[in-house]
């Protein structure tokens, strides 16, 4: 079978747009933007405390992989020059009207994160959370983000974890992941995840993504999660099961 293609990963992120099951608000209201950054920052309530906003502010700043423009809203809000780029056509659209419906600025634009359409060293900030692992070349997405940074710029990455607790209950419960069915989904393991951002001069890398309550997931596999799973792994010293998040980000510095 043939490696897939940037072609094969766009089309099917045309027709998967991330968390769009999580509200019931047609896609492109209001009361779905609403929902999504609700949810966003729900689950991912570390990005928070792992990224400084309103530091980039009258900084460039370049979000690969926007989605629905959830960060890149956040980005603008707090004064940032915004930049977002998707391989979907369909989410760049839900990201415009984002934008729009918000009454702030970016520059909203279709492109492959392999290949970006920027001059070298045109970013103080690059945002790249949730694409690397789905990308047909991996690290070309990595060389191009490391490309387009200023000297001295940071690049957020963030992957999904192989050794994870979400990992081993998918196989005990025999629940897929997200997305498992795309065309390409990679997970790694610390030391690989380092090797792949080695081209930049600092890595600080975070495991992330501890259990929370699941809204999307019901049945008797949901009520086990959230009654018995979510409260017993987060009772569980933090330092024996750090490494075991879902998410490992990397904070690189060109």
């Amino acid at each position: 079978m043939s490696r897939p293609s940037s072609a094969d990963v766009r089309r099917y992120w045309n027709r998967h747009i991330h968390d769009l099951a999580i509200s019931t608000h047609p896609p492109g209201t209001p009361g779905f933007f609403a929902d999504l950054d609700q949810y966003h920052f729900e689950k991912l309530h570390h990005l928070l405390r792992l990224v400084d906003f309103d530091a980039w502010r009258n900084r460039a700043v370049l979000d690969v992989g926007c989605g629905a423009g959830v960060e890149v809203v956040r980005f603008a809000r707090a004064g940032a020059h915004m930049t977002g780029v998707d391989l979907s056509e369909q989410a760049v659209g839900l990201s415009r009207l984002n934008v729009q419906q918000q009454g702030l600025r970016a520059s909203l634009s279709v492109a492959d994160g392999e290949a970006l359409p920027f001059p070298d060293g045109t970013f103080d900030y690059v945002f790249a959370h949730g694409v690397v692992q789905y990308a047909a070349d991996d690290a070309r997405v990595v060389a191009e983000c490391h490309r387009v940074l200023k000297p001295g710029g940071v690049a957020l990455f963030q992957v999904y974890n192989r050794r994870s607790w979400l990992n081993l209950l998918s196989t005990v419960m025999q629940t897929p992941l997200e997305h498992e069915d795309a065309p390409v989904l990679r997970r790694y393991s610390i030391p690989e995840f380092r090797a792949l951002v080695r081209r930049f001069s600092r890595v600080e890398i975070i495991p992330e993504r501890f259990p929370v309550r699941s809204r999307l997931h019901t049945g008797w596999k949901g009520a086990a999660f959230n009654t018995f799973f979510v409260g017993t792994f987060n009772a569980l010293p933090r330092a024996w099961v750090r490494r075991y998040g879902w998410h490992l980000l990397a904070i690189c510095t060109r």
